[in-house]
């Protein structure tokens, strides 16, 4: 199969979707891979890097897409990216697509193939190549928002794990998945006072475990989130609906409430964000304030460090890649239910119920899809 690799172009989007050693392993596999020139230089990986992994090197995005039957990428196609598409055309990517009416539709439009990496699942239920840029945006949370509790970044000046005879900071981190788990361990080690809010009760109990009594873990109910919220001095939303938009758990009139200079940082952003104030931000003006709360809600939180992202993410999805290059994508699909369940949409039509829900599409299960 012939797989392309466009460099990301969206706003300080350094990731790449293959690594030379990824590319080396589908070219060992009998594969064609063509990878745009400098699509991994930011962070390290040069086009001779590429070249010497087996690669062929194009000096445009539109190239790339004209070659491939595969097109990998990190982040959702951009406008321009998406009338590059094809029919029959295969993209595997992250996609978010409930919150984004208009990818939708140029991806329906396309009649290509769009495979969403956030909603591929393993036998087990979970969402085994979201869960890497999970664990990196979940602790990056807490990092970005400790800076934002700086003064200058116009918090109000809390160090977030204090000093002797000074009160560390208070986190609140709503959701217990892989970013809350995350947030509330980066939290912790660096000396904040946390509370994190889930409304599953085994979690809660397996997360009490986890950290012996460190974090608070408590029900997640609406009473609970404002009365964390409003003695908080950084939220920290982590919330998911696989596929769905995110749910509001913050509106704006208890934003209004929250301390001055207090921090939300939400990660739910890519879904809609979990606060009712929020909206996307860029790694470029990452911060705005409503009501004197600082907002940080920036849509590629991983992007931040790409080195690390681009290692992790590839480490879950070339398996994937590798069944859908070996197999064919139809094939593949058909064979792997949690691969299938990834399955956004298909040559014009919706195939993830959560967004055709969403996005008011009619929805047309996998299944059928691949067996018409």
């Amino acid at each position: 199969m012939q797989i392309g690799v466009p460099k990301e172009t969206k706003n300080h989007e350094y990731r790449v979707g293959l690594t030379p050693a990824g590319v080396n392993e589908l070219v060992q596999a009998g594969h064609r891979v063509v990878v745009e020139t400098n699509a991994g230089n930011a962070i390290g990986m040069s086009d001779a890097d590429y070249t010497s992994a087996g690669a062929g090197i194009a000096n445009s995005a539109r190239r790339v897409f004209a070659e491939a039957d595969l097109i990998i990428k990190v982040k959702e196609p951009q406008t321009d990216e998406c009338r590059l598409l094809r029919p029959g055309q295969t993209l595997f990517t992250y996609l978010h697509l409930a919150p984004d009416p208009i990818q939708t539709r140029l991806l329906l439009d396309s009649g290509a193939i769009a495979i969403a990496y956030e909603t591929v699942t393993a036998s087990d239920g979970t969402l085994p190549l979201l869960a890497p840029m999970s664990e990196v945006a979940g602790r990056l949370s807490v990092q970005a928002g400790a800076h934002c509790l700086e003064k200058a970044q116009g918090g109000a000046g809390v160090l977030l794990g204090g000093v002797p005879g000074v009160a560390p900071a208070r986190v609140l981190v709503i959701g217990g998945g892989v970013v809350g788990d995350n947030a509330a361990a980066m939290a912790l080690g660096m000396g904040a006072d946390v509370i994190l809010l889930d409304c599953s009760l085994p979690r809660l109990r397996q997360l009490d475990a986890e950290y012996g009594g460190r974090v608070k873990c408590v029900y997640s109910t609406r009473e609970a989130i404002e009365e964390y919220a409003l003695q908080a001095d950084l939220v920290v939303g982590a919330v998911l609906r696989p596929g769905a938009t995110a749910p509001k758990l913050i509106g704006k009139d208890l934003v209004r409430r929250m301390k001055p200079g207090s921090v939300l940082v939400d990660v739910a952003i890519d879904q809609g964000g979990c606060f009712e104030t929020s909206r996307p931000t860029t790694h470029q003006e990452p911060v705005y304030i409503v009501d004197g709360v600082v907002h940080y809600c920036v849509a590629n939180m991983p992007g931040a460090v790409p080195h690390t992202s681009t290692l992790a993410l590839n480490n879950a999805t070339m398996p994937y890649i590798r069944t859908l290059a070996d197999k064919g994508i139809n094939q593949a699909l058909m064979d792997d239910r949690g691969l299938r369940n990834g399955l956004n949409v298909y040559q014009g039509r919706v195939t993830c119920e959560a967004v055709a829900n969403d996005l008011h599409y009619d929805y047309l299960p996998a299944v059928e899809a691949l067996a018409a």
